[in-house]
Order: structure tokens, then sequence, then C-alpha cells
């Protein structure tokens, strides 16, 4: 049985309202913890699902809140506006990011030595982001991650990556994703090469943007569903787990 809550945590004045899962039969016990960054939408339904199945893996799973109260966007306008102070701003982002790990570090079932985080879309990039804080993670993981520091007329004031950067990093990225440029991939790799960080890179040739959310089928606009990268990706995930938890 998958027992799920909801976890309240804080930063300075401002309530986040995290989503916990784990399974409750497994031995009363500290267990590894994967972290979930939601899509721009926010902690939605989606981000949800993926902590229960992260417990069915015999995770703890814990998809975090990034915009505060539990908020979901009602549609794409107010996920841009409420994204993009986090998009723009990457210190901001970062200090989300740790406050929500720094919330799943205190539930007693979590080994606080073996965690890991994942994100999507608007989410890999904020995943990227913790590993390159210098928090200390096993290792992150991009499904489909936005990677550049511009997108419309936002350029990102980032913040230089911490030396040195702890855990390894796994980047699954659609072939055919509009959002992602090849710049913004190679600078990654050299980023992440000069940092000396253990790093992979999975591109999935029939793949867009969003190749994990069932609900998009935009093909003209690259945004879009794609069954297998869906598959080959949650099983690139698990194999990495596997390797950095062992």
């Amino acid at each position: 049985m998958i027992h799920h809550e909801e976890v309240t945590y804080h930063i300075g004045v401002e309530t986040f309202k995290g989503f916990l899962a784990y399974r409750e039969e497994a031995p009363d016990q500290k267990r590894p913890a994967v972290l979930i960054a939601p899509t721009w939408m926010g902690r939605d339904e989606f981000a949800c699902q993926k902590a229960r199945a992260l417990a069915e893996l015999g995770y703890i799973g814990f998809a975090l809140d990034p915009y505060g109260n539990g908020k979901v966007a009602k549609d794409a306008d107010e996920a841009m506006s409420l994204m993009a102070p986090l998009f723009a701003d990457r210190a901001l982002l970062q200090a989300r990011m740790k406050a929500a790990l720094g919330a799943l570090r205190q539930i007693d079932l979590v080994d606080a030595g073996r965690i890991g985080v994942i994100g999507f879309c608007f989410g890999g990039l904020a995943s990227i982001e913790l590993l390159r804080s210098g928090a200390s993670i096993k290792g992150a993981v991009s499904f489909h991650g936005v990677l550049g520091s511009h997108r419309d007329n936002i350029q990102a004031k980032t913040v230089p990556i911490a030396t040195p950067v702890h855990g390894a990093l796994l980047v699954l990225h659609g072939y055919h994703d509009p959002l992602v440029s090849q710049a913004d991939i190679l600078h990654l790799e050299k980023e992440m090469t000069d940092a000396q960080v253990d790093w992979q890179f999975n591109t999935y040739g029939l793949a867009g943007h969003s190749f994990t959310t069932p609900n998009q089928h935009d093909k003209e606009s690259g945004l879009y569903f794609e069954p297998k990268a869906n598959a080959r990706s949650w099983s690139a995930m698990k194999r990495f787990f596997e390797e950095i938890f062992a």
C-alpha cells in the first residue's frame, strides 16, 4: 500500500506544500528518496503521480511545490507568469529547490545520504540547478528539461556552478525539442565536463518536448507525448538510481 500525504514547509514567511509518497509495507527503516520538480504547471496530479510511481519502486517520492501554497496554473499563460520569475532568477530557483530538499531530509524514513532529484520540462531545469548549486545529492535527472538561460524575452540571471558539484547527472532529451538549442546542449555538456561531473545525455530520435506527458499532442509545435521515449527514459532513470544509490 502506498501512503501519501501533504507536507508543509516554509521559506521565511512563505508556505509551500509538497506531496509525499512511500510504500507502507516496506520495513520501517531509512530508504533512498527522490525529489520531484514539476512542470511549469506546478505541483499538479502529474507530479503527484510520479511520487507514487517512485514509491512503487521502493523509494520515498516527494513532489515539491515550486510556487507556494500548492499553486497549480490554470493554463499556459498563468504557468508562464508563475515560472518566469524563477526562470529569470536562478538564485531564487536554487533557494526554492534547497528548501524542498531540506523538507525532504526531515522525513524520518529518508536516508539523507541517498537522495536524488528528477524534474520535467521546467522542472528538469530546476533539477539541474539543484545539482549546480552544490547541494549534497547523489544525482539529478532531467526529463525534456529546458536547458538554456534565454526564453522568449527573458534573459536569466544565472549563478556560477558550485565547486565542487556533488552527484551525477542524467539528461533525457528529445531530438526534436524546440525549446532546447544545440548551443544549450553544448554549453551544459562543457560546464559539467569542466566541473568533473559524471554526466550522461540520452537523446530520443522520435521525441520532441513533453514526451512524458500523455495529454500533449501538438506535433506541429514540437510538444507531444512519445510513448517509446517515455518508457525508455523511465527505464534509464531506474538504472541511474539503482547505480548511484547502491
